[in-house]
């Protein structure tokens, strides 16, 4: 993977990170599609604006797919993309990452705001990250959560792609 600009790197996160999303992906890894007009009902916590964001933003990005009978369902992609939030969220429970006693989207966007730093400080040839030595010692172990998503984002870089500006008219 080629090095990340501070801006693609931001927009990745912002997608990945986003409460929104993380409740999309994980629902329907746990649970199954989601039939058609049952969003509203699956996502309750979220307001119908979120859920359509959510929704557009990951059928935009190739994480969900709307398959004929049975609703909103994950591409390959999404379901790579909830085991990473998996992974991610296993980090931070095992840290007690923001805190102790934590909501699973809390634990998966505070990890990647944590690691959002050295994914822009990745170059081609793989060196150090910089950032490394600005952690507290309890989480220098991110080098498996890091490993996992710069995986993750290599084959999938249509969500580090920063958006073209709207045309002034």
């Amino acid at each position: 993977m080629t090095a990340l600009t501070p801006a693609e790197v931001r927009n990745a996160v912002d997608l990945l990170a986003a409460r929104s999303m993380v409740r999309l992906v994980t629902e329907i890894d746990d649970n199954g599609a989601i039939p058609p007009r049952r969003l509203a009902n699956t996502l309750p916590d979220l307001s119908s604006h979120q859920q359509r964001s959510a929704s557009e933003a990951a059928r935009a990005h190739g994480l969900i797919r709307t398959a004929p009978g049975t609703g909103l369902e994950l591409t390959d992609s999404g379901a790579e993309l909830a085991d990473l939030y998996d992974a991610l969220a296993r980090w931070a429970r095992h840290h007690a990452y923001p805190a102790p006693v934590c909501e699973f989207s809390s634990r998966v966007r505070h990890v990647l705001d944590l690691l959002a730093p050295s994914l822009a400080a990745q170059d081609a040839e793989g060196r150090p990250w910089p950032s490394a030595a600005l952690l507290p010692s309890t989480e220098a172990d991110l080098a498996r959560p890091r490993a996992l998503l710069i995986e993750w984002l290599a084959g999938n870089p249509q969500v580090t792609r920063v958006p073209d500006p709207e045309p002034v008219a």
